[in-house]
């Protein structure tokens, strides 16, 4: 093929864009509403057409959610941490892809954004290593007065609505889900607002890794009018306000007092840093069980 019909044929080739959609169930439906919205970089140079949510996404988000939590929480700690070890596997074998939607929806460098997706990689493998160590932090045997075992264990708290950061679009959204997911709860994620693109790209990664469908479920629209029915909602156990502002906190604690939702209030946070245990321990409960000891042998002596 000479030069000249080379190009002819590269110039007649029309690029594909992306489609994004929402990850619900394990699926990638587009809004119910069949809204989208205009997502654009820094510069507001268009970017892409995000799904616009609506109420009976997130509804439909709950019944996902709720369905996954028993097989998820009854797996083994060893198992999830092993899951959330694919994913990152997943996330570095398409480390570009990642490197290229954070630096648009940030406005960073090429080398700042991969920074930005190396430690959002990092941080899936250091909860990755929580989860089978978590227990032995939260839990344990308690001295009591009695003939008694007392032992204290750590169990999720069930399904959780995850507002996600608005301005870390990446490693702030990994920082609130990976927690959540780690120690047995499912999760409804509502994307950055703004900039939506890398949580609905990791929907994808999500969908093929070994997470079962529904323990991560990911909206993308207007934070406000998503928030408002997953706080209300009654079979939603707790929610994280993190990418809330103040007036929509309060909003969405009022609501979210109906049926006794857990609540982790917005504060500012640094994701760059090592995080701690709070978000591990954020959404678990403790329960508590009593057991008799019993007696060994005509002594009557007890173990």
């Amino acid at each position: 093929m000479s030069e000249k019909s080379e190009k002819t044929e590269q110039q007649q080739r029309l690029s594909v864009f992306k489609t994004y959609k929402l990850y619900v169930g394990g699926k990638f439906p587009r809004s119910e509403s069949g809204r989208v919205y205009e997502v654009t970089d820094s510069k507001d140079k268009w970017l892409a057409n995000a799904p616009l949510s609506s109420r009976k996404d997130a509804r439909d988000a709950v019944v996902a959610a709720r369905k996954a939590f028993g097989g998820w929480s009854g797996a083994t700690a060893y198992n999830r941490g092993q899951i959330l070890y694919r994913v990152a596997e997943m996330l570095e074998g398409r480390k570009d892809q990642f490197v290229r939607e954070v630096a648009d929806a940030e406005g960073l460098s090429k080398s700042k954004a991969a920074a930005v997706v190396d430690a959002a990689i990092d941080r899936w493998v250091w909860y990755a290593g929580w989860t089978d160590k978590i227990a032995q932090v939260v839990g344990g045997g308690n001295p009591v007065a009695g003939p008694f075992f007392n032992l204290s264990t750590p169990e999720p708290t069930g399904v959780v609505t995850v507002l996600a950061p608005q301005e870390s679009s990446f490693l702030g959204l990994v920082s609130v889900i990976a927690p959540v997911i780690a120690t047995g709860n499912t999760v409804i994620v509502i994307a950055s607002e703004k900039s939506p693109l890398p949580a609905l790209s990791l929907g994808e990664v999500l969908a093929t890794s070994d997470l079962p469908g529904g323990v991560v479920n990911v909206l993308s629209g207007k934070t406000a009018e998503i928030a408002a029915p997953l706080a209300a909602h009654q079979d939603v156990n707790a929610i994280d306000l993190a990418g809330a502002d103040d007036v929509l906190a309060k909003e969405l604690e009022i609501a979210a007092a109906d049926n006794l939702k857990r609540v982790l209030r917005p504060q500012p946070v640094d994701y760059s840093r090592t995080p701690g245990t709070e978000r591990l321990t954020a959404f678990l409960e403790t329960k508590t069980v009593w057991h008799p000891t019993g007696s060994l042998g005509a002594s009557g002596s007890s173990y």
